[in-house]
């Protein structure tokens, strides 16, 4: 049996399903093809991009302390890594409906068309092969197609879910190193603040040193000229 004779043989509920399989299909290699293509690119530049990102960030990051810095670095990785992956997923839940429903769609073809070999049996009173080769066939037609339109669907689906995790994984990788690089910034950055702060302190430090013996000094002298003073007039008056 050709396709014109199953066209002509087929009833409006079997056409009907015969365009949702074909439109299902159509927009399953569409969306494949969209999404492998998309997320691919997206792998090659995901580690790229994040770091692009903080670089942008770090000028309005230098006037802050050290953990409102990790603070800020941490929420814009998470939110960028939060938009790559709403990026990665696009168009997988069409894929994916249409892997769970098409096998179905074709089983409800392939029960209407042996329903239909039921009724002709019936209406004849014969069970040739007349009677049953027709919606015997338009069963297994239906039942080709909703395979057909489900396998595409099934293989871009893993396909694309397999580089979203690689895609995932580069931007996990490169964040925990961004992550490391602030956190060696904010030493580098205190550690150089606070010799600074050192150097500051030294000179005030080494002149209060040295004004307080000479002080101490002055003072045991103003104590010592009374003392000889008196020894003085004794001796005089001797």
């Amino acid at each position: 049996m050709d396709f014109a004779n199953y066209w002509q043989l087929s009833d409006l509920v079997t056409k009907s399903l015969f365009f949702l399989l074909l439109a299902l299909s159509i927009l399953s290699w569409v969306t494949g093809i969209t999404r492998v293509f998309q997320s691919r690119k997206l792998a090659i530049n995901v580690a790229d991009d994040l770091s692009q990102q903080i670089q942008a960030k770090r000028p309005d990051l230098a006037n802050t302390d050290a953990t409102s810095r990790r603070l800020v670095t941490e929420q814009v990785l998470l939110k960028h890594i939060g938009r790559y992956r709403y990026a990665s997923e696009r168009g997988l839940p069409i894929l994916g409906t249409t892997a769970a429903i098409a096998p179905f769609i074709g089983l409800f073809g392939t029960v209407w068309g042996i329903f239909h070999a039921l009724h002709n049996i019936g209406m004849s009173g014969q069970a040739g092969l007349g009677q049953v080769a027709g919606p015997v066939g338009e069963a297994l037609i239906m039942t080709g197609l909703g395979i057909a339109v489900a396998i595409p669907a099934v293989v871009f689906y893993n396909l694309a879910v397999r580089i979203n995790r690689r895609v995932m994984y580069q931007a996990n990788d490169r964040a925990h190193d961004l992550l490391a690089q602030s956190a060696e910034l904010s030493s580098a950055q205190t550690a150089a603040h606070t010799s600074v702060s050192s150097s500051v302190n030294e000179p005030a430090a080494v002149t209060t040193a040295q004004t307080g013996p000479g002080t101490g000094y002055n003072s045991d002298q103003q104590k010592a000229k009374p003392e000889e003073h008196y020894q003085r007039s004794a001796t005089s008056q001797l």
